[in-house]
């Protein structure tokens, strides 16, 4: 017992060390000349293993980008100044996947023990942008002078405004598409802000609403003993239960992140939310929904996957065959840069702490499937199809109906590709606004993450170059819907899904018609 204690005590002190050590770094600035050694090693990098790396950019303009930034590192830089530098340079690239991570303090155990029994501080509320404006979008705690259209004017003193511009080189999409920045940009902006300015335990605000201003502090409230044990209680109740794995109950949003209800008292109109393709229980969710389906009178289904931002491969490979009654290619062969790219994937990292010896044992039988798993064809190289996403069969119970997909901005990637795929083939009518995502692919599946030898800043590159089965748009655009409506900021705020009303109102127009 003694000798485990002292082991234990050795790897608390030895991880706040580290932790100590790596906070240090932060205020440390970088001789000039390494810097500009991490500059070549992103490119590099990107060049060996990204494999559509000017998709959206030549291969020149790339080049004197990074050449450009290079003459501008004239002197040392702190870890946080040279990734404001180089994280607009990597946004250049137009791929809403590749992004560059900066070199954040780390918390001590203690301060995230602490942390946990906190709620809070911008992350408790939902926001709108609206022209270089921040408005509250939900309140689910009904925290007081943060009213619902309440336009947030400055925060710490410093104008909005200057926030978002500060922020805006940082936020990339895919291709030219413009749409997703907006979402993108209302989910992240609290993380840009505490990445700056540090984890406050209260933040002065200047907000406006309904023409009153007025100045206020938001504070990190602590959570009591009673709201934890009954949020636990009501977590572990809902995810245990059987609806809540196969609905895929999300503790987080305390909501379900797929459902299908009858939007119909007749049931003749079906729809079907998903918030992620998370993969977890699915295939039993869809077996179940489509079988509801088939037993139904429901000749419409309404698919939702507005700000859905993607996920699992396998899980919307497995949903388009639940909506085509046609033998179906899914996806095209995967592309990736070399036979030996699939052995820099992340594979240990992936794997929870408590599994990590389970992975080194394995990480041999990895590298001989990854090396094995590819093949050479015309000069390119491809991940071989292991069955998943060849020439498939449709589901027996596939829905024959009339299909709605709702699309907007925050569509991204698993979701593009599906709502790609539906209308390249025209099996469903897209409603709403060009998705985040782009028309023709992406390149994620599988990550390396490099570390930049100096400045330790992180770049994820994906592997993988995914192209489902269609006759291409090369617009370099997102998903393009049949019928656009975007709502305004009022209909937002007042919670006005105009998109699905418009659905309701098409699918009663064709059956008076009928």
């Amino acid at each position: 017992m003694k000798k485990l204690a002292l082991l234990l005590l050795f790897l608390v002190i030895s991880s706040c060390v580290s932790v100590k050590q790596h906070n240090k770094r932060l205020e440390i600035p970088i001789d000039a000349t390494n810097l500009r050694k991490d500059v070549d090693f992103t490119r590099q990098k990107l060049e060996k293993l990204h494999p559509n790396l000017y998709w959206y950019i030549s291969k020149e303009e790339l080049n004197k980008k990074f050449d450009s930034l290079k003459l501008t590192i004239h002197k040392p830089l702190k870890p946080k100044e040279f990734y404001q530098k180089l994280a607009p340079v990597i946004a250049k690239i137009k791929e809403g996947h590749l992004r560059l991570y900066p070199y954040d303090k780390r918390l001590t155990k203690k301060e995230i023990k602490d942390l946990k029994n906190q709620k809070g501080l911008l992350n408790r509320y939902n926001f709108t942008i609206h022209h270089d404006r921040i408005f509250v979008k939900d309140n689910a705690d009904k925290i007081p002078n943060m009213n619902v259209g309440t336009e947030i004017l400055t925060i710490k003193d410093i104008p909005v405004k200057n926030l978002l511009h500060q922020y805006k080189p940082l936020v990339n999409s895919d291709g030219e598409n413009q749409t997703f920045q907006k979402y993108s940009m209302e989910r992240r902006w609290p993380s840009f802000f505490t990445a700056e300015y540090g984890i406050l335990d209260s933040v002065k605000i200047d907000a406006k609403y309904q023409n009153e201003l007025k100045t206020f502090y938001i504070y990190r409230e602590k959570i009591t003993k009673e709201e934890k044990k009954k949020t636990e209680k009501e977590n572990k109740k809902q995810q245990r239960s059987e609806t809540g794995k196969t609905k895929d109950y999300n503790i987080v949003t305390k909501s379900f992140n797929r459902d299908l209800q009858f939007a119909t008292k007749d049931s003749l109109v079906a729809y079907m939310k998903i918030k992620t393709f998370s993969g977890t229980f699915s295939r039993k969710f869809y077996k179940q929904s489509f079988q509801q389906l088939k037993n139904s009178p429901a000749k419409y289904l309404i698919l939702d996957v507005r700000d859905n931002l993607g996920g699992s491969l396998a899980e919307i490979n497995n949903l388009y065959s639940y909506l085509v009654s046609d033998d179906f290619k899914f996806i095209n062969d995967i592309e990736v840069t070399s036979r030996f790219s699939m052995l820099h994937a992340n594979y240990i990292n992936e794997f929870p702490d408590l599994l990590k010896p389970v992975a080194v044992l394995t990480y041999p039988l990895y590298l001989t499937g990854s090396l094995f798993s590819v093949k050479k064809k015309d000069e390119r190289f491809y991940v071989r199809n292991n069955g998943i996403f060849a020439v498939r069969k449709p589901k027996k119970n596939n829905f024959k109906g009339k299909i709605y997909v709702l699309i907007n901005g925050s569509s991204f990637s698993a979701s593009s590709i599906i709502s790609s795929k539906l209308k390249g083939e025209k099996r469903a009518f897209l409603v709403g606004e060009e998705t985040g995502g782009a028309n023709d692919g992406t390149v994620a599946g599988r990550y390396s993450t490099e570390k930049l030898p100096h400045s330790k800043l992180q770049l994820p590159i994906g592997l993988m170059l995914i192209q489902q089965n269609i006759e291409f748009t090369g617009t370099k655009k997102g998903v393009l819907p049949d019928h656009e409506i975007i709502p305004t900021l009022n209909e937002i705020l007042q919670k006005k899904d105009i998109q699905l009303e418009w659905v309701m109102e098409d699918i009663k127009n064709n059956s008076v018609q009928k």
